[in-house]
């Protein structure tokens, strides 16, 4: 019996053990193929995480960029290159609070001009500031796919470190990742992890790293869903204190190569780390730590101070190609210390004989983006090396130079005579937004070349469908400012405008592109309905002032205004009363603190006062407060004789009328009293010769005088005193009484006050904003009365006598001007 129960529980046993033996075998079989199908599945289709994250991406907003950029600069999204696309992301740094930028060191002012639509100040040499704001720049770039598709993009903003073999040593080349290994190695290699477990040491671990960063783009998403690579980061992370340097940067290589996102939490952790070790670090280490964040996309800002901090060690190891190096960094983090700024442009100017095209093309790309204020020698030096080799840039070095002018607002005529050669043969092959930047340099320097003009206006038809509503209106802009009329491109401002309208969802995120490109289409006499509706309605009103980063009421007086004079039967949408009483109070508060107290205006004031008889018979005011900038308005009868203002909301120089007023105003019409004295002061003689009978005098005419070269000295010339001019003085003050009964009882005059930065640069075209106020003044009736700097500045330092005479002659001379029309 008891034989009989031992065989039984041995036949137990082993009946158990053969059951537990098959579930094992079953159970690793199972597990085994669910792997399999798992990677299977994962090389052929994005994981649900990455989908997800791609969708966010799509619609957050771009990090924060450099609160003073002019522009939100991003060249993947217009010059496409394959070392780009296979990063799949672009590097944004974040604004350091700690580290103080420095503004532009030639942004002239305008001083007769509100300077900024978006932002009140009159320290740019821009009317409008648009997207040069430091508000607009935060906004960053909209998110939006057209840029990504431009097939005329050839560019790679990373080209310059192909130049020379030493950047090697202090970069990152996407172009040459190593593939050695495929996926069932680095299924074998994450095994050894789950072996070796805590027994691996810190060079294990980042060698198992570097071999896993080989794997091909497309495979290394399998790798990073893997529970075993999570286990290999953690095990970094508790050796990240032992790394070697060269070790810590491999392992920061590793994770270039494998695409660990950005935002993942153990590249904080690095980041403290590097923070701790780089006043340890080499020069070239220093680099390429700040190249490989560059390329995965962080914003260190931490580490970047680290940097600047430490690189002050090694200045006497700088050669061209870490310079350019570093000042690629300094750009790619939109920042640079002001301790850093003097010694860089010293080791610029000393290497810059040295620089190749594509080196130089970065250089200026760097200077643009971090706003680094150069001193202005440096700058023309730059411009004239890169000036030297313009033949062998590329297209979007070009750019980047164009870019550098237009923050410098450096009139390097060189450069700009050679891009009416260069523009006209690169068009064909440039991209959108590359297009975009040239003529918005263009623009900001006030620069009008047709043929850089017509080659660009040409082109934007085969590419516009790749514009984001922020090209198109910048584009529409500065054609508009530069004076480039319809009649000039008929395909242009239509197809623009069609885009235009085509993005009309994007204005809800960026009601500012909307006003830009109306106001650069109001410029050149375009009024879309459809568009004003949509800028002028309550819902978007409304966006529009809420918005907490730009100041857009001025745009939207601007546009309110323009529209109530050249459409008189818009029967749309207008901005109610209180808010065009609101920026009109701002708008003259502004003027009164700044313009008005300009010397050459208070100078024309004051004469025109003592000209006509007293200053009730000049009013300085915005006589269209929409357009943002002051007249000396001036009112004459039909016999020519002033004729004194009555006081308005904006006129403080006006006495009250009044009984003694009245008796005392005629008496002042008399004006100057010319007597032989004052002639003979005006002639610089004691008495007028007499000419013999027998020769014949040959009469002088007046005669505008122009300044030989742009910086010479404007108080070095004159106005010449004429036969006409002596005749106009001296005439009786009687005037014809032969008058068209069709002509108003009074002539309303508009004295202006003009300077160079209203005009196309060396040249007596008036900009878009000019323009428009000046057609606008002329449909209210007024004759403008124009005082241009190159007459009226020269005369600031002449007699009294002079400069009445001067204005005797522009105010009293309307009839024959209107004959000569």
């Amino acid at each position: 019996m008891f034989l009989l129960l031992e065989e039984y529980f041995l036949k137990y046993l082993v009946l158990m053990s053969a059951t537990v033996l098959f579930f094992s075998v079953a159970k690793r079989r199972l597990y085994a193929h669910t792997q399999r199908f798992a990677i299977i599945r994962a090389q052929h289709l994005p994981s649900k995480g990455e989908n997800e994250e791609q969708k966010r991406e799509e619609k957050e907003p771009q990090s924060p960029e450099d609160p003073t950029s002019i522009l939100v600069y991003n060249p993947s999204a217009y010059y496409q290159t394959n070392n780009v696309r296979a990063l799949g992301r672009s590097y944004t740094e974040e604004p350091s609070s700690n580290l103080p930028m420095n503004p532009a060191f030639r942004q002239q002012s305008n001083p007769y001009s509100i300077s900024s639509s978006r932002r009140l100040s009159s320290a740019k040499n821009t009317l409008l500031n648009l997207a040069f704001s430091k508000a607009g720049s935060i906004r960053g770039a909209a998110p939006t796919p057209y840029g990504t598709k431009d097939p005329g993009a050839k560019g790679d903003p990373r080209a310059f470190q192909r130049c020379r073999p030493e950047y090697l040593n202090m970069t990152h080349d996407v172009s040459q990742h190593s593939l050695t290994i495929d996926l069932n190695e680095a299924s074998l290699l994450l095994h050894k992890v789950t072996v070796l477990k805590g027994n691996m040491e810190p060079s294990d671990v980042a060698n198992f790293l570097c071999k896993l960063g080989q794997l091909p783009n497309e495979r290394t998403a399998v790798v990073r869903g893997d529970t075993r690579f999570n286990m290999l980061l953690r095990y970094s992370v508790e050796s990240l204190q032992d790394f070697t340097h060269a070790q810590l940067l491999d392992v920061l290589r590793a994770f270039v190569n494998l695409g660990l996102p950005n935002s993942h939490s153990i590249l904080g952790l690095f980041e403290t780390e590097f923070c701790r070790r780089a006043s340890e670090m080499e020069l070239h280490q220093l680099l390429l730590a700040a190249d490989l964040w560059r390329c995965l996309g962080r914003s260190v800002p931490r580490y970047l101070e680290k940097l600047f901090y430490s690189i002050t060690q090694y200045f006497n190891q700088i050669g061209p190609p870490e310079l350019v190096q570093l000042l690629y960094v300094v750009g790619e983090g939109r920042r640079c210390p002001d301790t850093l700024i003097q010694p860089i442009e010293s080791l610029l100017m000393r290497h810059l004989n040295q620089l190749m095209a594509e080196e130089l093309g970065a250089v200026c790309l760097s200077l643009f983006k971090s706003q680094m204020s150069l001193s202005e020698r440096a700058v023309r030096r730059l411009v004239d090396r890169t000036h030297a080799v313009v033949k062998d840039m590329s297209d979007f070095g070009i750019v980047n130079v164009m870019k550098l002018m237009r923050f410098s607002y450096l009139d390097h005529l060189p450069w700009l005579e050679a891009m009416g050669l260069e523009v006209p043969q690169r068009a064909p092959k440039m991209g959108v937004q590359g297009l975009m930047h040239v003529v918005l340099a263009c623009s900001a320097l006030h620069y009008r070349n047709d043929r850089i003009l017509l080659a660009v206006a040409e082109q934007l038809p085969n590419v516009l469908e790749h514009c984001r509503s922020k090209d198109v209106a910048k584009m529409l802009w500065s054609f508009a400012t530069l004076g480039f009329l319809p009649s000039q491109c008929p395909n242009l401002y239509p197809s623009l405008t069609k885009i235009l309208c085509e993005r009309e969802a994007e204005f809800q995120r960026f009601p500012e592109h909307l006003l830009t490109g109306l106001l650069g289409l109001a410029f050149v006499g375009q009024f879309p309905h459809d568009l004003l509706n949509l800028a002028l309605s309550t819902e978007f009103i409304n966006k529009a002032c809420n918005s907490q980063e730009l100041e857009l009421r001025k745009d939207l007086f601007t546009l309110d205004g323009t529209v109530g004079l050249e459409l008189p039967g818009w029967t749309g949408p207008r901005l109610s009363h209180a808010m065009k009483e609101e920026v009109t109070k701002q708008l003259w508060d502004f003027a009164q603190a700044d313009i008005c107290q300009k010397p050459e205006v208070l100078e024309a004031e004051s004469m025109l006062q003592k000209l006509l008889g007293g200053e009730w018979f000049v009013r300085k005011h915005m006589i269209f407060p929409h357009l943002r900038s002051i007249d000396l308005e001036v009112h004459l009868d039909h016999s020519e004789e002033p004729l004194p203002l009555s006081s308005g909301p904006c006129q403080q120089n006006l006495p009250q009328k009044g009984a003694a007023w009245s008796r005392d105003w005629e008496q002042r019409l008399s004006g100057v009293t010319l007597t032989d004295d004052l002639l003979a002061q005006l002639t610089n003689t004691q008495k007028t010769p007499v000419c013999p009978p027998n020769k014949q005098v040959q009469k002088p005419s007046l005669h505008r005088v122009v300044p030989v070269q742009e910086r010479e000295s404007i108080f070095s010339v004159g106005v010449d005193l004429t036969d006409d001019l002596v005749m106009a003085l001296t005439k009786s003050g009687k005037r014809s009484s032969h008058l068209d009964d069709s002509k108003p009882s009074f002539v309303r005059l508009a004295v202006q006050v003009t300077n160079r930065n209203q005009y196309c640069y060396r040249s007596q075209q008036l900009l878009g904003l000019h323009a428009l106020k000046r057609r606008q003044l002329v449909l209210a009736g007024y004759r403008v009365v124009e005082l241009p700097h190159w007459e009226w500045f020269p005369l600031l330092r002449r007699s009294q006598a002079e400069k009445l005479a001067y204005l005797h002659c522009k105010i009293f001379s309307y009839s024959d001007s209107k004959n000569t029309d």
